[in-house]
């Protein structure tokens, strides 16, 4: 699990932190830096997919490897394609180079959010409930250790080969990414040696060949009628960003709320057509049932619907401060003067082990004093600290004062994840375990990753000042959310609250 966990942390940050980093260097607006964060989108979405990877069968490999093992490899592989194909792109080289990477950032987020899905069954399968904890925890570790390497490594590499924020260098960035793809060597061998759970090889209720068709059929077509109708819908949202951006005086919320229902209109379409292929006993409807329909109708029938949505509120909108923010944070520090080296040094390194520091006191308090006090502290604690990004707008680039941000920003982070974490598993029923929380892991970044991706043009339009606190009145709803689901319905966790 160390070196699996390892495997699953490369990922990240080369699609957030240090991508943005690059691009910036590369002379890309701001504006457009924060929108490939919705290339990692595909961690929001993996729930949709799940089901398709913990059942169907890869042709060859399953039979050589196993289930788990298969497709753990295949999305390692994809991994580092992706991020091999990534080096060989330069930004710098026009908007068709742009939008290659931001093809290749996609891939290498929805082959990321895949190996995620097949990790955690490999760590359910193998292991009994005793040794689970501990199966998470060196998990974690090794997450860790792939975001030290990752984040701070590829930021020391890139400067160490030449490319700087005055002097923009391919090359630097075409190698280090090239190194990062080579650390998912540590997965790939992993995968190769490691057994394969004898759990995982009980039979699947797709009963046969076709019914493994039929379902990946259902798949195909609805994510076809998602991408189809979201690519044609461009020139339409195109021109009514204009033109609705007038009638608000605000072009940069129309074009929030305008991709907003764009993305519903696609989810929508898809939607109705998994039904018409049900309908039509293309898929058996008992299956779809099992695999999406069960996990939300349990949902809803062991909270109630008013409950229910008012949880799944709270589940989504609980991060949008500090995920709103840090999409941008990395640019922020670059454009106050700051150089890779000192962000990889303050940011990535002493801010991780922040991170972790917080968690362990954000795991103690909640232990002692309850999830929800302890979810409410880390509410306040991370729309507070935002402001103090406000103070480092006006400061410049100073050490110290950064290291006291960092600080702070890690230390209510770590606090509110792990009380977070903690309320999302109570959320869950041992029936549906995965299905749940990987629908609200996913609900979780939604919402705050689709409005990240305009933090760059809010920053164009009002500032840095303006925009730390416009991120810190989005955290007052969430605290309102979090008072109401404790006192009107009376929520109680093994904290005692």
């Amino acid at each position: 699990m160390l070196f699996l966990g390892f495997s699953s942390g490369v990922p990240l940050l080369l699609i957030f932190s240090s991508l943005s980093l690059w691009l910036r260097e590369a002379g890309v607006d701001r504006a457009v830096v924060t929108y490939f964060s919705w290339a990692a989108l595909g961690y929001s979405f993996k729930f949709v997919w799940a089901p398709l990877v913990d059942q169907l069968p890869l042709p060859l490999l399953t039979r050589m490897l196993g289930r788990r093992r298969a497709w753990m490899l295949v999305a390692q592989l994809a991994i580092a394609g992706a991020i091999l194909l990534m080096a060989s792109i330069n930004p710098q080289s026009g908007e068709t180079s742009l939008t290659l990477m931001a093809l290749a950032a996609v891939l290498l987020g929805f082959s990321a959010a895949t190996q995620d899905i097949v990790i955690d069954a490999y760590r359910i399968e193998s292991a009994e409930a005793d040794l689970q904890a501990m199966m998470s925890a060196t998990y974690i570790v090794g997450y860790r250790l792939a975001m030290l390497t990752t984040g701070a490594g590829s930021l020391y590499l890139a400067e160490g080969f030449g490319s700087t924020n005055e002097l923009y260098k391919f090359e630097a960035w075409q190698l280090t990414y090239s190194i990062m793809a080579g650390a998912m060597s540590v997965g790939i061998l992993t995968t190769l040696v490691i057994g394969e759970p004898a759990r995982s090889n009980s039979k699947s209720y797709l009963e046969s060949t076709g019914e493994y068709a039929r379902f990946l059929l259902l798949f195909a077509l609805a994510v076809a009628g998602f991408i189809g109708s979201y690519v044609l819908s461009s020139n339409t949202v195109g021109a009514a960003k204009l033109a609705f951006g007038e009638l608000l005086g605000n072009p940069i919320l129309a074009a929030t709320l305008l991709e907003a229902f764009r993305l519903v209109g696609a989810l929508t379409i898809a939607w109705m057509l998994a039904v018409i292929l049900v309908r039509i006993n293309v898929v058996r409807y008992e299956m779809v049932d099992r695999t999406y329909v069960a996990p939300i109708r349990d949902f809803f029938q062991r909270y109630g619907w008013t409950f229910a949505w008012l949880l799944l509120a709270l589940v989504g909108l609980y991060r949008i401060s500090d995920i709103v923010l840090g999409v941008i944070s990395n640019v922020f520090y670059q454009d106050l003067g700051f150089e890779k080296s000192e962000i990889a040094r303050v940011v990535i390194v002493f801010g991780i082990l922040m991170t972790i520091v917080g968690g362990l006191v954000g795991g103690l308090l909640a232990a002692r004093i309850g999830v929800i006090r302890i979810l409410l502290l880390g509410g306040v604690l991370a729309a507070a600290t935002n402001l103090l990004f406000m103070l480092l707008a006006g400061i410049g680039d100073d050490l110290f004062w950064f290291y006291v941000v960092i600080s702070a920003d890690n230390l209510s982070a770590g606090i509110a994840s792990a009380a977070f974490v903690a309320f999302l598993s109570s959320l869950t029923n041992v029936s549906f375990t995965a299905m749940q929380y990987a629908i609200f892991s996913s609900l979780m970044t939604l919402i705050p990753k689709s409005l990240g991706g305009y933090s760059g043009s809010m920053v164009n339009a009002i500032g840095y000042p303006n925009f730390f606190l416009l991120t810190a009145i989005l955290g007052l709803p969430v605290l309102l959310l979090i008072v109401l689901a404790a006192r009107r319905f009376d929520i109680r966790d093994r904290g005692g609250c």
